[in-house]
């Protein structure tokens, strides 16, 4: 791996970007799972529970990156990435009501782990996609690096950045955005299409990307616009 490369770095700053962006609501279900337990114990189910759950999430995206290469399965990826960042600003991301409090560290690590997974398909996803970028050679070792920097982000960083979500608003949006450029820039390299994109549409990837940026941040303004108006009519 050519750590001189300026894909990887760029690979992997979008990694832990989104990461960042999308570990809030894993760390809500780390804090009511673990919330009725003893002070002393609250902080090995965190640390348990985040450390078993970011190993889990490894191993889903590694196979979520072998499945990548697979004709369509890119173009699926795609969508899903465009859905994960519109519901990003729509604001329909409520994963971590149904969370309830344990008195048992075991369960509560338990809790954490199979929440994890269920909660885990947009990190899977958008990891998978933002590692696509870098060369071959160098996208397992990036997922390992970015998703182990992601549990430090999990346990002391999420909370902060959900009141900054609330204060900039921007963050937000700037997020969804990269999602979608990443499904963009994702969809044209595409196995079944690839060849066509770069005889037709050769040096446009970039736009494409763009296009997806610009179709999350639109749609995913107007869902949340006209849901904003049906609570007010109500």
């Amino acid at each position: 791996m050519n750590l001189a490369d300026g894909a990887i770095w760029l690979a992997l700053m979008k990694i832990i970007w989104v990461n960042i962006l999308l570990s809030g609501d894993n760390a809500v279900v780390i804090a009511l799972a673990a919330r009725a337990l003893p002070p002393r114990q609250q902080r090995a189910a965190v640390l348990g529970g985040s450390a078993a759950a970011i190993v889990l999430r490894v191993v889903l995206t590694l196979f979520a990156v072998q499945l990548l290469a697979y004709p369509y399965l890119k173009l699926v990826g795609a969508v899903l990435l465009l859905w994960i960042g519109v519901q990003l600003l729509a604001g329909e991301d409520e994963g971590g009501g149904n969370i309830h409090a344990s008195n048992s560290i075991g369960t509560a690590i338990r809790t954490i782990l199979v929440a994890d997974l269920v909660m885990s398909l947009d990190n899977v996803i958008a990891v998978a996609a933002a590692a696509n970028s870098a060369p071959a050679g160098a996208q397992t070792m990036l997922l390992v690096v970015g998703l182990g920097l992601s549990i430090p982000l999990i346990i002391f960083g999420s909370t902060l950045l959900m009141k900054l979500m609330e204060r900039f608003p921007l963050i937000i949006t700037l997020g969804a955005a990269l999602l979608g450029f990443v499904a963009g820039e994702m969809a044209v390299t595409d196995p079944s299409i690839e060849a066509w994109v770069h005889e037709h549409l050769g040096g446009l990837e970039f736009i494409v990307g763009l296009i997806g940026a610009v179709l999350v941040v639109v749609v995913g303004r107007t869902l949340a616009r006209r849901a904003a108006q049906a609570d007010s009519a109500h």
